[in-house]
């Protein structure tokens, strides 16, 4: 791991708490439609309904922490959120039997892990402005390798105990919260953690602007979030249309876990790849996200035709590229064109795509329950349609307005000069 050695000790040290987090993380979210399918004997619609609820408290838990980083601080956010995120977690196996709770308790732990997600995106934004386009793809590949970790024992863990992963889920959350607290502890108050000792770019917006003034800034993050919304939306189809038909195929719970499996090890693995996509292809953040929704659609059109485990790993392997895309350019795109409302977007687009996996789940989970896995597909490929379009046209509104990646270089070159 050569390349870890260009980085100071405290990202090595972020990276691989992140790493751990994201392995405790991926034990229990690809498994939460086969617990409620399979466990609890309950419907594809009613699982589909825990993830809208679930979700819901996502969409709440975003907004909530881009509005509050700079108003709570980030120690206080971040670690609060994450310690509740975990209380909630150890509260699920006892649970069990008592449906309207659990209900409420995922919309619970939905809203906490929410919480931390803008935050911590903004913190590297501020924290590392002169290399946070790089470092939010490391950290994003990081992750990732928690994610393969975590994927290839949950499918083993679900055959146990489907507690048992919920219960290693909320310790690596737990453990989370501890290393930010003395992480940003040992930087010194939150003047080293909000990013006022860091070279800001300038943000295009009046000086402490309000929420609606800042709502009003569309070209940021309008078309770019609802790109994210239908995204999301398609991406449901895992969780409420490829979960349940391996399990009515008769396939081995494993075999959907080694589904997340590859996804994890394509994303550290097919770097280099993505690297020439975004090389020759598609070298700003704007012209990655188009690229991703084009990816999703391949992936989708290939579960369509082939209704096979095969067909699966297939469409595992285009979507996985479409994620690699997308999943850092976004965060990027903000901190580098934001300044100090940085925070505020993020949660805002996280928030617009929490609320397409609103609304997936539940559509998808009534559509399988009717129709099988066919009918879900063909909605997914048709909101990728929409997702490109989006992306499209948030990526026009960047050349016009002057917010592409190029013509921000070019004014960071002539005021360097």
């Amino acid at each position: 791991m050569k390349w870890l050695e260009q980085y100071p000790k405290e990202v090595k040290g972020f990276l691989v708490a992140s790493l751990v987090a994201s392995a405790g993380g991926s034990l229990m979210w690809p498994l939460t439609t086969m617990y409620v399918f399979d466990e609890l004997g309950r419907s594809m619609q009613d699982a589909g309904f825990v993830i809208l609820i679930q979700s819901m408290g996502g969409i709440a838990g975003q907004l909530l922490g881009g509005a509050l980083y700079h108003r709570v601080g980030v120690k206080r956010l971040i670690v609060g959120s994450l310690l509740l995120n975990a209380l909630g977690l150890f509260t699920l196996p006892f649970i069990n039997g008592l449906w309207g709770l659990f209900i409420a308790m995922m919309g619970f732990i939905g809203f906490c892990n929410a919480v931390s997600m803008p935050a911590i995106q903004a913190f590297i934004g501020f924290r590392f402005a002169d290399r946070r386009g790089e470092l939010f793809n490391v950290i994003y590949v990081a992750n990732n390798i928690g994610v393969a970790l975590g994927t290839a024992m949950s499918g083993f863990l679900a055959e146990i105990s489907y507690h048992l992963s919920f219960v290693l889920n909320g310790v690596t959350s737990f453990g989370f919260a501890i290393f930010f607290l003395s992480y940003l502890t040992k930087l010194g108050g939150t003047g080293a953690s909000d990013g006022s000792h860091h070279p800001q770019p300038k943000s295009p917006l009046p000086a402490g602007p309000g929420a609606w003034a800042l709502l009003g800034n569309t070209r940021i993050y309008l078309f770019m979030g609802l790109g994210s919304l239908f995204l999301w939306f398609g991406n449901s189809i895992w969780n409420t249309g490829v979960s349940p038909f391996i399990i009515s195929e008769g396939m081995s719970k494993t075999a959907y876990g080694y589904l997340w499996t590859l996804n994890g090890v394509l994303i550290f693995a097919a770097q280099p790849l993505t690297n020439a996509i975004k090389r020759w292809a598609a070298r700003t953040e704007s012209s990655q996200m188009t690229a991703s929704a084009l990816f999703y659609l391949a992936a989708y059109i290939v579960i369509v035709a082939m209704h096979s485990y095969p067909g699966m790993i297939l469409a595992m392997v285009l979507a996985t590229l479409g994620e690699m895309l997308i999943s850092p350019a976004i965060p990027a795109f903000i901190s580098e064109r934001a300044g100090q409302a940085a925070p505020f977007y993020i949660g805002v687009t996280g928030g617009m795509g929490a609320a397409g996996r609103v609304i997936g789940p539940y559509a998808m989970g009534t559509m399988y329950d009717g129709g099988g896995l066919t009918p879900v597909a063909w909605l997914a490929a048709g909101v990728a349609v929409l997702s490109f379009l989006s992306f499209a046209v948030h990526a026009r509104l960047s050349r016009d307005r002057g917010l592409g990646h190029d013509s921000h270089d070019k004014k960071e070159r002539q005021l360097n000069a």
